[in-house]
């Protein structure tokens, strides 16, 4: 079925009020001039409008946020090369997407790639420019005009750097985490506005508040506030410093926004169990422009359907109706819409394609991770839906390109910070947001396909009395292929034992009367439609955590014992235990089986793929892969694994030299070998656009025609 939408790109038959156009740059879109004052995009009423082929377009802005790195590289490192830039710059065309948004000052060879590409196509791609604060330094000090007004100036300081940027006109010395060099290529006619600032922490924007009670109100060149909190009249000045900066110097203007979240919105949600998250507000309808800044003003948010817990508990939004249907995403986009004068840009959406999770959307089901790259990308192509029937200025996914550096509060310690872009994760949903895959190696390793191909050089560990048992790795996964001469794998199941650290583990399974030659932490079957990776109840950090130093579930005394003879299934928590505002209706502490398996193709060409596949039968024989964090790996790259945390009292790493492993049934001794492998220091990757690539590239194309498939 398809939907008739309103039209998002519609040309004005009449001119805007006291606003001409003018060729400024020969081989450059026309801009606009006010005054003696130009810009090149412009808000109007709640539309906002890029000046193309001469005419004011009423624009539907099709985004995508780009990230600053790719594997093997933190973003302070600036890994990316100007190739990488002018090819991904083809795939976000071909996106039929028309604006990127960067998140802070990227390196020259970012702008002189964007110059390069827009200026051999015709559609070319705008840019949202961002405008970054130093976290560690808003932790450190709680406000902007500690120490010397330190952040605020930091702040202003980056914005004026950025409009020499856009001009050509800026050389930035070099610092440690931060872009600099010779900008010398004049980009200003693509950047379409700012949006300035991050999400921002309420313990930050309560206590300049509060510090500050008397400055609720900026009076600036450009920019003045009216009814503002401290913090906002903050952010006012920052505001004004830089564009009067632009105005003054390059007689140039663009449309202003600030980076703003669910947490921190100008909404009140009653029913939210977190305090913080409804603790505070910054309202940008405090903030207004004089008409100097003519360009105009939106509102920028990053939505997303599962966060905060609001979304899944405020009565209006869980009961509100869209087509017979609970949509409370949909209901959010309408409440916080109706509160504004201007437009609206969700600066920020999306889902990642990543087998772990950190939340659940429990009325959509379009949680924090446990998506395959299909669903993905359905589950996109509904939300940009609900953001078009709103109504909004534009949609803009959050992200382009994975990001193996990123960390999950759920499983961030139970790894190694420092090591974390060498290596992909697949159980840090935040590292796989993208359309764009870095697949580990330089070609697969290994594909679940029922065919045997990418083992025919692998050396069997474990050849004997029917049983064969081969190891491979790569950066985000550890494959095993198990097989038997003579056993119906397929129908029968098989088990699977491995030990990745000393002196502890099981020396036998009680429950499936299985004995092992070595200890074992892990134990794992898998059978046609479902299987199963158990661990050790002593070596379990989820039990650890959550039961023996948080107190939120309850201890097993078993899990302080070595050798219990046990094995329990694996969990990541979800949620604490949360008590609505509302009723006081206590909801249980969450969690999740991250060991639970699943049967599936893991090939991207086959047509069966699925990206979250863990087993697949052969004649014969099953391949499996197992996520490294699973097994307690901390670090694969420089086998550093989870140590002994019952005697230590934390979780921390320590080398690990080998894997044993085993195959058998149940009512055998398992023979159980040694499997090594070398470690590396710089991850090999290639990219690949996922499948939900292409299903949100029809769905921005059709929006392009002005309507949107279901």
């Amino acid at each position: 079925m398809k939907r008739r939408l309103l039209s998002l790109v519609l040309a004005l038959l009449l001119p805007l009020g006291g606003i001409s156009l003018t060729s400024c740059h020969s081989s450059v879109p026309t801009t606009a001039i006010q005054n003696g004052v130009e810009t090149v995009a412009l808000v109007n009423g709640k539309d906002f409008y890029v000046i193309q082929n001469k005419r004011f377009q009423k624009t539907f802005l099709r985004g995508v946020n780009l990230g600053a790195t790719k594997p093997g590289f933190f973003p302070g490192q600036l890994g990316i090369s100007k190739s990488d830039y002018l090819r991904w710059f083809e795939y976000i065309h071909d996106l039929h997407a028309n604006v990127i948004r960067v998140y802070t000052t990227m390196q020259p060879i970012f702008y002189e790639a964007l110059k390069d590409f827009n200026e051999t196509h015709s559609n070319p791609l705008y840019l949202m420019q961002g405008v970054w604060l130093n976290e560690e330094s808003i932790k450190a000090l709680q406000d902007p005009y500690e120490n010397n007004n330190q952040i605020m100036n930091e702040f202003i300081q980056d914005g004026k750097n950025l409009v020499d940027i856009f001009h050509g006109n800026s050389i930035l010395p070099e610092r440690l985490g931060f872009a600099s060099g010779n900008y010398r290529v004049d980009v200003s006619a693509y950047v379409i506005g700012w949006i300035l600032g991050i999400e921002w922490s309420p313990d930050f924007v309560l206590q300049t508040n509060q510090m500050h009670a008397n400055q609720t109100h900026y009076e600036g060149n450009v920019v003045f506030t009216k009814y503002a909190t401290p913090f906002e009249a903050f952010l006012a000045q920052v505001a004004d410093e830089i564009l009067t900066y632009e105005i003054d110097e390059y007689h140039m203007t663009r449309p202003l926004s600030f980076t703003n979240w669910l947490t921190t919105d100008p909404l009140t949600h009653d029913n939210e169990p977190d305090p913080k998250e409804d603790l505070v507000s910054v309202n940008v309808e405090h903030i207004r422009l004089r008409p100097t800044a003519f360009a105009g003003q939106f509102a920028s948010y990053h939505i997303y359907p599962y966060y905060p817990e609001f979304m899944n508990y405020q009565p209006e939004y869980i009961n509100q109706r869209f087509d017979g249907e609970t949509n409370p995403y949909r209901a959010y986009l309408r409440h916080l819409k109706s509160i504004h004068s201007m437009p609206v840009l969700v600066a920020e959406y999306g889902v990642p394609s990543s087998r772990g999770k950190a939340h659940d959307a429990i009325h959509s089901g379009y949680h924090q991770g446990q998506h395959n790259e299909q669903e993905q990308g359905a589950i996109l192509v509904s939300l940009l839906q609900d953001i078009v029937e709103e109504q909004y200025m534009g949609a803009m996914i959050f992200a382009f390109q994975d990001e193996w550096f990123k960390r999950t509060w759920n499983t961030m310690d139970y790894d190694l910070e420092w090591r974390r872009p060498f290596w992909s994760n697949v159980e840090t949903n935040e590292q796989m947001f993208g359309l764009l895959s870095f697949d580990p190696g330089d070609e697969w390793a290994v594909h679940l396909d029922a065919n045997k191909d990418d083992w025919m050089d692998t050396i069997p560990i474990i050849d004997d009395n029917g049983y064969r048992l081969s190891m491979q790795q790569d950066e985000r996964y550890l494959y095993v292929l198990a097989e038997h001469s003579t056993r119906d794998l397929f129908s029968e199941g098989i088990w699977v034992a491995l030990d990745t650290i000393p002196n502890q583990g099981n020396q036998r399974s009680v429950e499936w009367n299985l004995d092992f030659s070595h200890d074992a932490d892990f134990l794992m079957y898998v059978r046609q439609d479902s299987g199963q990776l158990l661990v050790d109840p002593y070596y379990d950090p989820f039990q650890y955590v959550y039961g023996t130093q948080l107190g939120l579930i309850p201890e097993q005394m078993i899990s302080e014992q070595k050798n219990s003879g046990y094995f329990h299934s694996i969990h990541h928590a979800l949620s604490a235990e949360l008590v609505l505002p509302r009723t006081q209706a206590i909801v249980p502490f969450s969690s999740y089986e991250a060991g639970s398996l699943s049967p599936g193709i893991s090939d991207p060409n086959h047509p069966l793929f699925d990206s979250l596949a863990d087993y697949w039968f052969g004649e014969g024989f099953v391949e499996i892969r197992i996520p490294w964090l699973l097994l307690n790996i901390m670090d694969p790259s420089s086998k550093v694994v989870m140590s002994d945390f019952h005697s230590s009292g934390q979780i921390q790493g320590e080398s690990m030299d080998s894997i044993h492993i085993g195959i058998g049934y149940p009512g055998e001794t398992m023979a159980m070998a040694a499997y090594s492998y070398e470690g590396w220091t710089t991850p090999h990757y290639h990219e690949r656009l996922k499948k939900s690539y292409y299903v949100v590239q029809e769905a921005f194309g059709d929006l392009s025609d002005g309507t949107v498939n279901d």
